[in-house]
């Protein structure tokens, strides 16, 4: 057995793993080739405490792991080896041997490329490094906070397929998926799960490989390609990220050892098992991988899935199944201090990294630094928004008065954290209806309330994400196992809405006020709050300085009021800069094509106010004249 010192564990970094601040274990986990004394091979190192044998078995040696045993680091559950002649491609599985005299065959936990399914053994990858172009992307990146982002959000599988019907590679998707999101007028792409999964009705959000790009879609540099396509082009690339819970497959992290090494207990709601927080060494694995992605594949941000089955004991248990903390609390102790631990590491080692919590309940600052007492999150899905403002579109227009405070409540807490407003794949699936289909209405009805419901969103305070789809209209629900039903652009309402969306994305990314003080309250402001009447709702956002202001008019209704008076902050001339109801959109055409005079006539509490032709099921942005 030869040794290769720069892939071995130093006692120092044995320390970090079994402390659970090891957040470069992935440099020295798993199967690493390498050339010691001009010798080539490679060095497995893997953690399997409760093992009492531990092989590797592969091509190279006819699946019989007790011919390539590797030796346990002395004190420790941690066993290594560096063994010549095997070389990357090659295909491999550790051999766990258990005191209860089983034997499993387990893909590497740690694995950085695996088996296309239905296949599951892990490859050694290659140890040539990426020659990465996208220097000039890396030094603009700057804090978000203040920046317009706009996420089109994708599942690789689905967005495009070739003529047969089979999947793109990572390569060919690029150049297609950047460029057309791009012209669409997105900021970022937020990929479902990327790491390998063995079941493609999970999106992959039931993960095996977490250090392995799923080989669905090609190799690990084939995916690296597709990261430094998009940032030369200028587009952002957020992963959705998995630690709550792992699939129960037998060749994954499931009784790893023979025992529960990774799992602290299962999911009754996905078939699933959560991981055990407690451990130190799963917190090393988890955010050394967290790390991984961000250092190995440039990626720009990681959405954290599921959040709150990670905060609470309780969530998605029955009464007796769970048991209260120390405190008597439902809160998971352990899993609050990985997630601190998560973001203190991830903040000190990547330069204004995106932090994202799908996160639906009550839970105080989840967008707050650790050291003012948050879950140190930069950013969180408000899905208060989401349900509330899809539960009003949704009624009959003549309903809607009843429901005004579903339109209105958000504002009172929108500035509470740093939010992203979503629209997301688990709004269209599952018999949830596609967002043309949640419209009511005629067919013309069901687009003007489409068109209002995005222009609404573009408004709100918060970051914006969509699910692919969406800006095509589509009538059909997702369907991950076929492409976008890119053909329905052939119809003119549903080219009419692309092209409202590619325009109304850009007027959002060149308007500062709808972006520059996203998570102030000084940037926004009612004008008219309560006309539950007429379901109308009007209200300014504002740059920094408050100069650069925009009055923006929502009606819920398909009444067109041929004057609506709109009180305004101050007098002059205002121009319609844009019009939801636009000929060009599919709209009727109710537009302010002359400038509008607001005039000393006190209104909706403003010293000022103008009359305006309000369209029906329409939002209007009005801008004050230089």
């Amino acid at each position: 057995m030869y040794e290769d010192y720069q892939f071995k564990l130093s006692e120092e970094e044995i320390y970090l793993f079994y402390e659970g601040t090891f957040c470069y274990a992935y440099k020295k986990f798993g199967a690493h080739a390498v050339t010691e004394n001009d010798v080539s091979g490679v060095r497995f190192t893997v953690w399997a405490p409760s093992a009492i044998k531990v092989g590797v078995a592969g091509e190279f040696n006819n699946w019989q792991a007790l011919e390539h045993l590797l030796v346990r680091i002395t004190n420790t559950g941690i066993w290594t080896a560096f063994f010549p002649g095997i070389q990357p491609g090659d295909l491999y599985k550790y051999g766990i041997y258990t005191l209860s005299g089983e034997v499993f065959l387990k893909a590497d936990p740690f694995a950085f490329c695996s088996e296309k399914r239905p296949e599951t053994a892990s490859i050694i990858s290659s140890k040539e490094k990426y020659n990465w172009g996208d220097e000039q992307w890396q030094k603009k990146k700057v804090q978000p906070y203040q920046q317009p982002i706009n996420i089109y959000e994708v599942h690789l599988g689905s967005w495009r397929r070739k003529p047969d019907g089979g999947f793109m590679n990572y390569r060919e998707i690029a150049h297609e998926m950047a460029d057309y999101a791009l012209e669409m007028g997105y900021t970022h792409l937020e990929l479902l799960p990327v790491m390998e999964h063995p079941f493609d009705d999970s999106w992959g959000y039931q993960v095996t490989g977490y250090y392995s790009v799923t080989s669905r879609f090609g190799t690990p540099e084939d995916f690296k390609y597709f990261i430094d396509y998009c940032h030369k082009k200028g587009l952002g690339i957020i992963l959705d990220w998995v630690p709550s819970h792992f699939c129960r497959d037998e060749h994954g992290l499931v009784r790893f050892d023979g025992t529960k090494l990774y799992e602290a207990g299962e999911s009754a709601q996905w078939g699933t098992y959560y991981f055990d927080f407690s451990k130190p060494e799963v917190v090393s694995f988890l955010i050394s991988n967290a790390i991984y992605w961000f250092e190995v594949f440039h990626v720009d941000g990681l959405r954290v899935d599921a959040v709150a089955s990670m905060l609470y004991l309780d969530y998605g248990k029955e009464e007796n199944d769970w048991v209260p903390n120390k405190y008597g609390g439902n809160e998971q102790l352990e899993a609050v201090k990985f997630i601190k631990k998560l973001h203190e590491t991830v903040f000190r080692h990547v330069r204004n990294p995106l932090m994202i919590a799908e996160e639906s309940t009550s839970w105080p600052l989840v967008t707050k630094p650790t050291y003012d007492g948050g879950l140190g999150f930069n950013y969180k899905w408000n899905m208060g928004w989401m349900n509330d403002v899809l539960e009003y579109m949704s009624k009959a227009t003549n309903n809607r008065k009843a429901y005004h405070h579903k339109i209105t409540f958000s504002f009172l807490y929108t500035f509470s954290e740093n939010f992203i407003l979503p629209l997301s794949h688990d709004e269209v699936v599952h018999g949830k209806k596609a967002l043309i289909e949640k419209m009511p209405g005629d067919y013309w009805q069901k687009f003007a309330n489409l068109r209002l419901l995005f222009g609404y969103m573009i408004a709100h305070p918060g970051k914006k994400l969509i699910f692919m789809g969406a800006e095509l209209a589509q009538f059909h629900e997702w369907r991950h196992y076929e492409e976008l039903y890119w053909r329905i652009l052939e119809f003119d309402m549903h080219r009419s809405f692309q092209q409202y969306v590619k325009e109304l994305n850009h007027f959002y990314l060149s308007e500062k006020a709808l972006w520059e003080q996203d998570h102030d309250c000084n940037g926004f402001s009612w004008i008219e709050a309560d006309n539950s009447k007429q379901s109308v709702a009007v209200f300014l956002r504002k740059a920094q300085g408050n100069s650069d202001f925009l009055v923006i008019v929502c009606n819920f209704t398909p009444v067109f009021y041929e004057i609506y008076q709109v009180g305004v902050p101050s007098g002059g001339w205002y121009n319609e800069i844009f019009n939801s109801d636009h000929e060009l959109y599919g709209g009727s055409g109710q537009r302010n094509l002359v400038s509008l005079r607001a005039i000393k006539k006190p209104w909706h509490k403003q010293n000022y106010s103008l009359g305006m032709k309000l369209p029906p099921l329409s939002i209007v942005f009005i801008r004050k004249k230089n």
